[in-house]
């Protein structure tokens, strides 16, 4: 525009002054300029982007392939054009890193009238995530340099990178109890199948109770007594709370740690065909990604760049819940739930407790996945155990964290007995294995 306003103020001058070399130079220059204009803008609207992926979901350490094709389909060749296919910045910078390229993403090329031109890389996963390829920043105009178009262009591909699952050490699939058999504390159910003995007879016992034989033997009525039920399966509560993980300053490796327990703990479950279900506070990475509307023209790459850059920003404090229930497509779920999962400041993991205490299944145990165990915490797993819950807490620990010394033990753990609350202790995938082998010998 300064350009059109500089050169009409230079025509109208040499109209005044009656200088014809002056006014036939602006016509040549206002022709140049409505031109190169009207040829910015032709160009970038006959691209047209198509980008392939060869898979959608990967395991840490797989590399996918991405080939980007251009097309143009106007009948003028295209002297210039930048192409950049756009990736998350976190992802690719963050300590530590989470994908890798192999491969050029940004490429300067020209094309031909309805030629084509494709830009290939690679995508190296080296941690578990929901990460969205494009979509892509293109950049043309004249020959000049005077105008120049930005477009955004190309709907993005997702890829979800499962977390990894650590192999159970000692793990015996035809034990079919992973995690053990839990007796119920409080003997809230009763198994009618494994009688466990007989008492005198006390009021209001139903006679389906009644034992006929041992009351005729000794002339006074007995009742039957059960053994209580046994808490078969698994509901991971896992806390994904922005301000657990940012203690010590580990919020990387403690959270990633986290997921990677809650899915080898759900693997072991589900490889028996015992009920297995998640909870967690944390956000899913689907419901903040733009999925639509990447189709803009710009005048800078400013503004193109923060078209790119914005994400929906997810403010909503409901959980992710994947139901505890048996199924061949149940660990799956839980996975990709897991591999979306990211750190949110919603709801707290004493508020999780309270918000999905009425859905949890009563014949699961379940595990508490937490970084520490203040008061509150403590305080709601004890509330679960004494409403008749079988709950074991599992506490991720921190490289830099000193293991307990049990002869003082800390405080999370001194809180956590004063619940009368079982846990455990992890600080690397190692002992994510031991921890599973040490329940295992447990339930046996």
């Amino acid at each position: 525009m300064k350009w059109f306003l500089g050169a009409l103020a230079l025509l109208l001058v040499g109209y005044i002054f009656q200088l014809g070399l002056l006014v036939y130079s602006m016509y040549v220059l206002l022709a140049v300029l409505l031109v190169s204009r009207y040829l910015a803008r032709q160009w970038v609207e006959n691209i047209r982007v198509e980008r392939e992926c060869n898979r959608q979901t990967m395991q840490i350490g797989e590399t996918a392939a991405i080939a980007v094709t251009l097309r143009n389909r106007g009948a003028l060749p295209i002297p210039w054009i930048v192409l950049e296919d756009s990736l998350s910045r976190e992802a690719l910078h963050s300590q530590p890193r989470k994908l890798r390229t192999k491969g050029p993403r940004v490429k300067v090329t020209r094309l031909p009238a309805h030629g084509t031109e494709s830009l290939l890389y690679q995508i190296h996963a080296e941690a578990r995530g929901y990460f969205q390829v494009g979509p892509m920043l293109l950049e043309t105009g004249d020959p000049f340099g005077l105008h120049r178009r930005f477009k955004v262009v190309s709907p993005p591909n997702f890829l979800l990178v499962y977390p990894r699952v650590v192999p159970l050490e000692g793990y015996d699939l035809t034990t079919r109890r992973p995690m053990g058999e839990v007796r119920l504390t409080h003997r809230l159910f009763e198994d009618p199948t494994r009688i466990s003995g007989v008492r005198p007879y006390e009021h209001g016992d139903p006679l389906n109770r009644v034992h006929w034989m041992a009351t005729a033997r000794t002339g006074s009525i007995h009742c039957k007594t059960y053994e209580p039920s046994c808490v078969v399966g698994a509901t991971i509560l896992l806390d994904f709370h922005q301000g657990s993980h940012s203690l010590m300053g580990a919020a990387a490796y403690t959270s990633e740690l986290a997921v990677t327990a809650a899915a080898s703990l759900a693997h072991a479950v589900f490889q028996t065909g015992q009920q297995v279900g998640l909870i967690t506070n944390g956000r899913d990475a689907a419901d903040r990604i733009k999925e639509e509307g990447w189709r803009h023209e710009f005048l800078t790459r400013d503004a193109a760049r923060k078209e790119l850059s914005d994400a929906t920003e997810s403010t909503r404090l409901r959980p992710v819940i994947v139901n505890t229930r048996r199924g061949p497509d149940q660990f799956l779920r839980i996975l990709e739930s897991l591999a979306r999962l990211e750190l949110t400041d919603g709801l707290t993991f004493t508020e999780l407790v309270h918000e999905t205490a009425s859905g949890l299944s009563r014949d699961a145990t379940v595990i508490a996945i937490i970084r520490d165990a203040p008061m509150e915490t403590a305080v709601a797993l004890g509330s679960l155990r004494r409403q008749g819950f079988s709950v074991t807490a599992i506490v991720v620990l921190s490289e830099e964290e000193r293991l307990p010394d049990w002869a003082t033990p800390p405080e999370w753990a001194e809180r956590l007995l004063a619940e009368g609350v079982d846990f455990r202790h992890i600080n690397d995938e190692v002992a994510i294995a031991e921890v599973c082998s040490e329940q295992l010998l447990a339930g046996r």
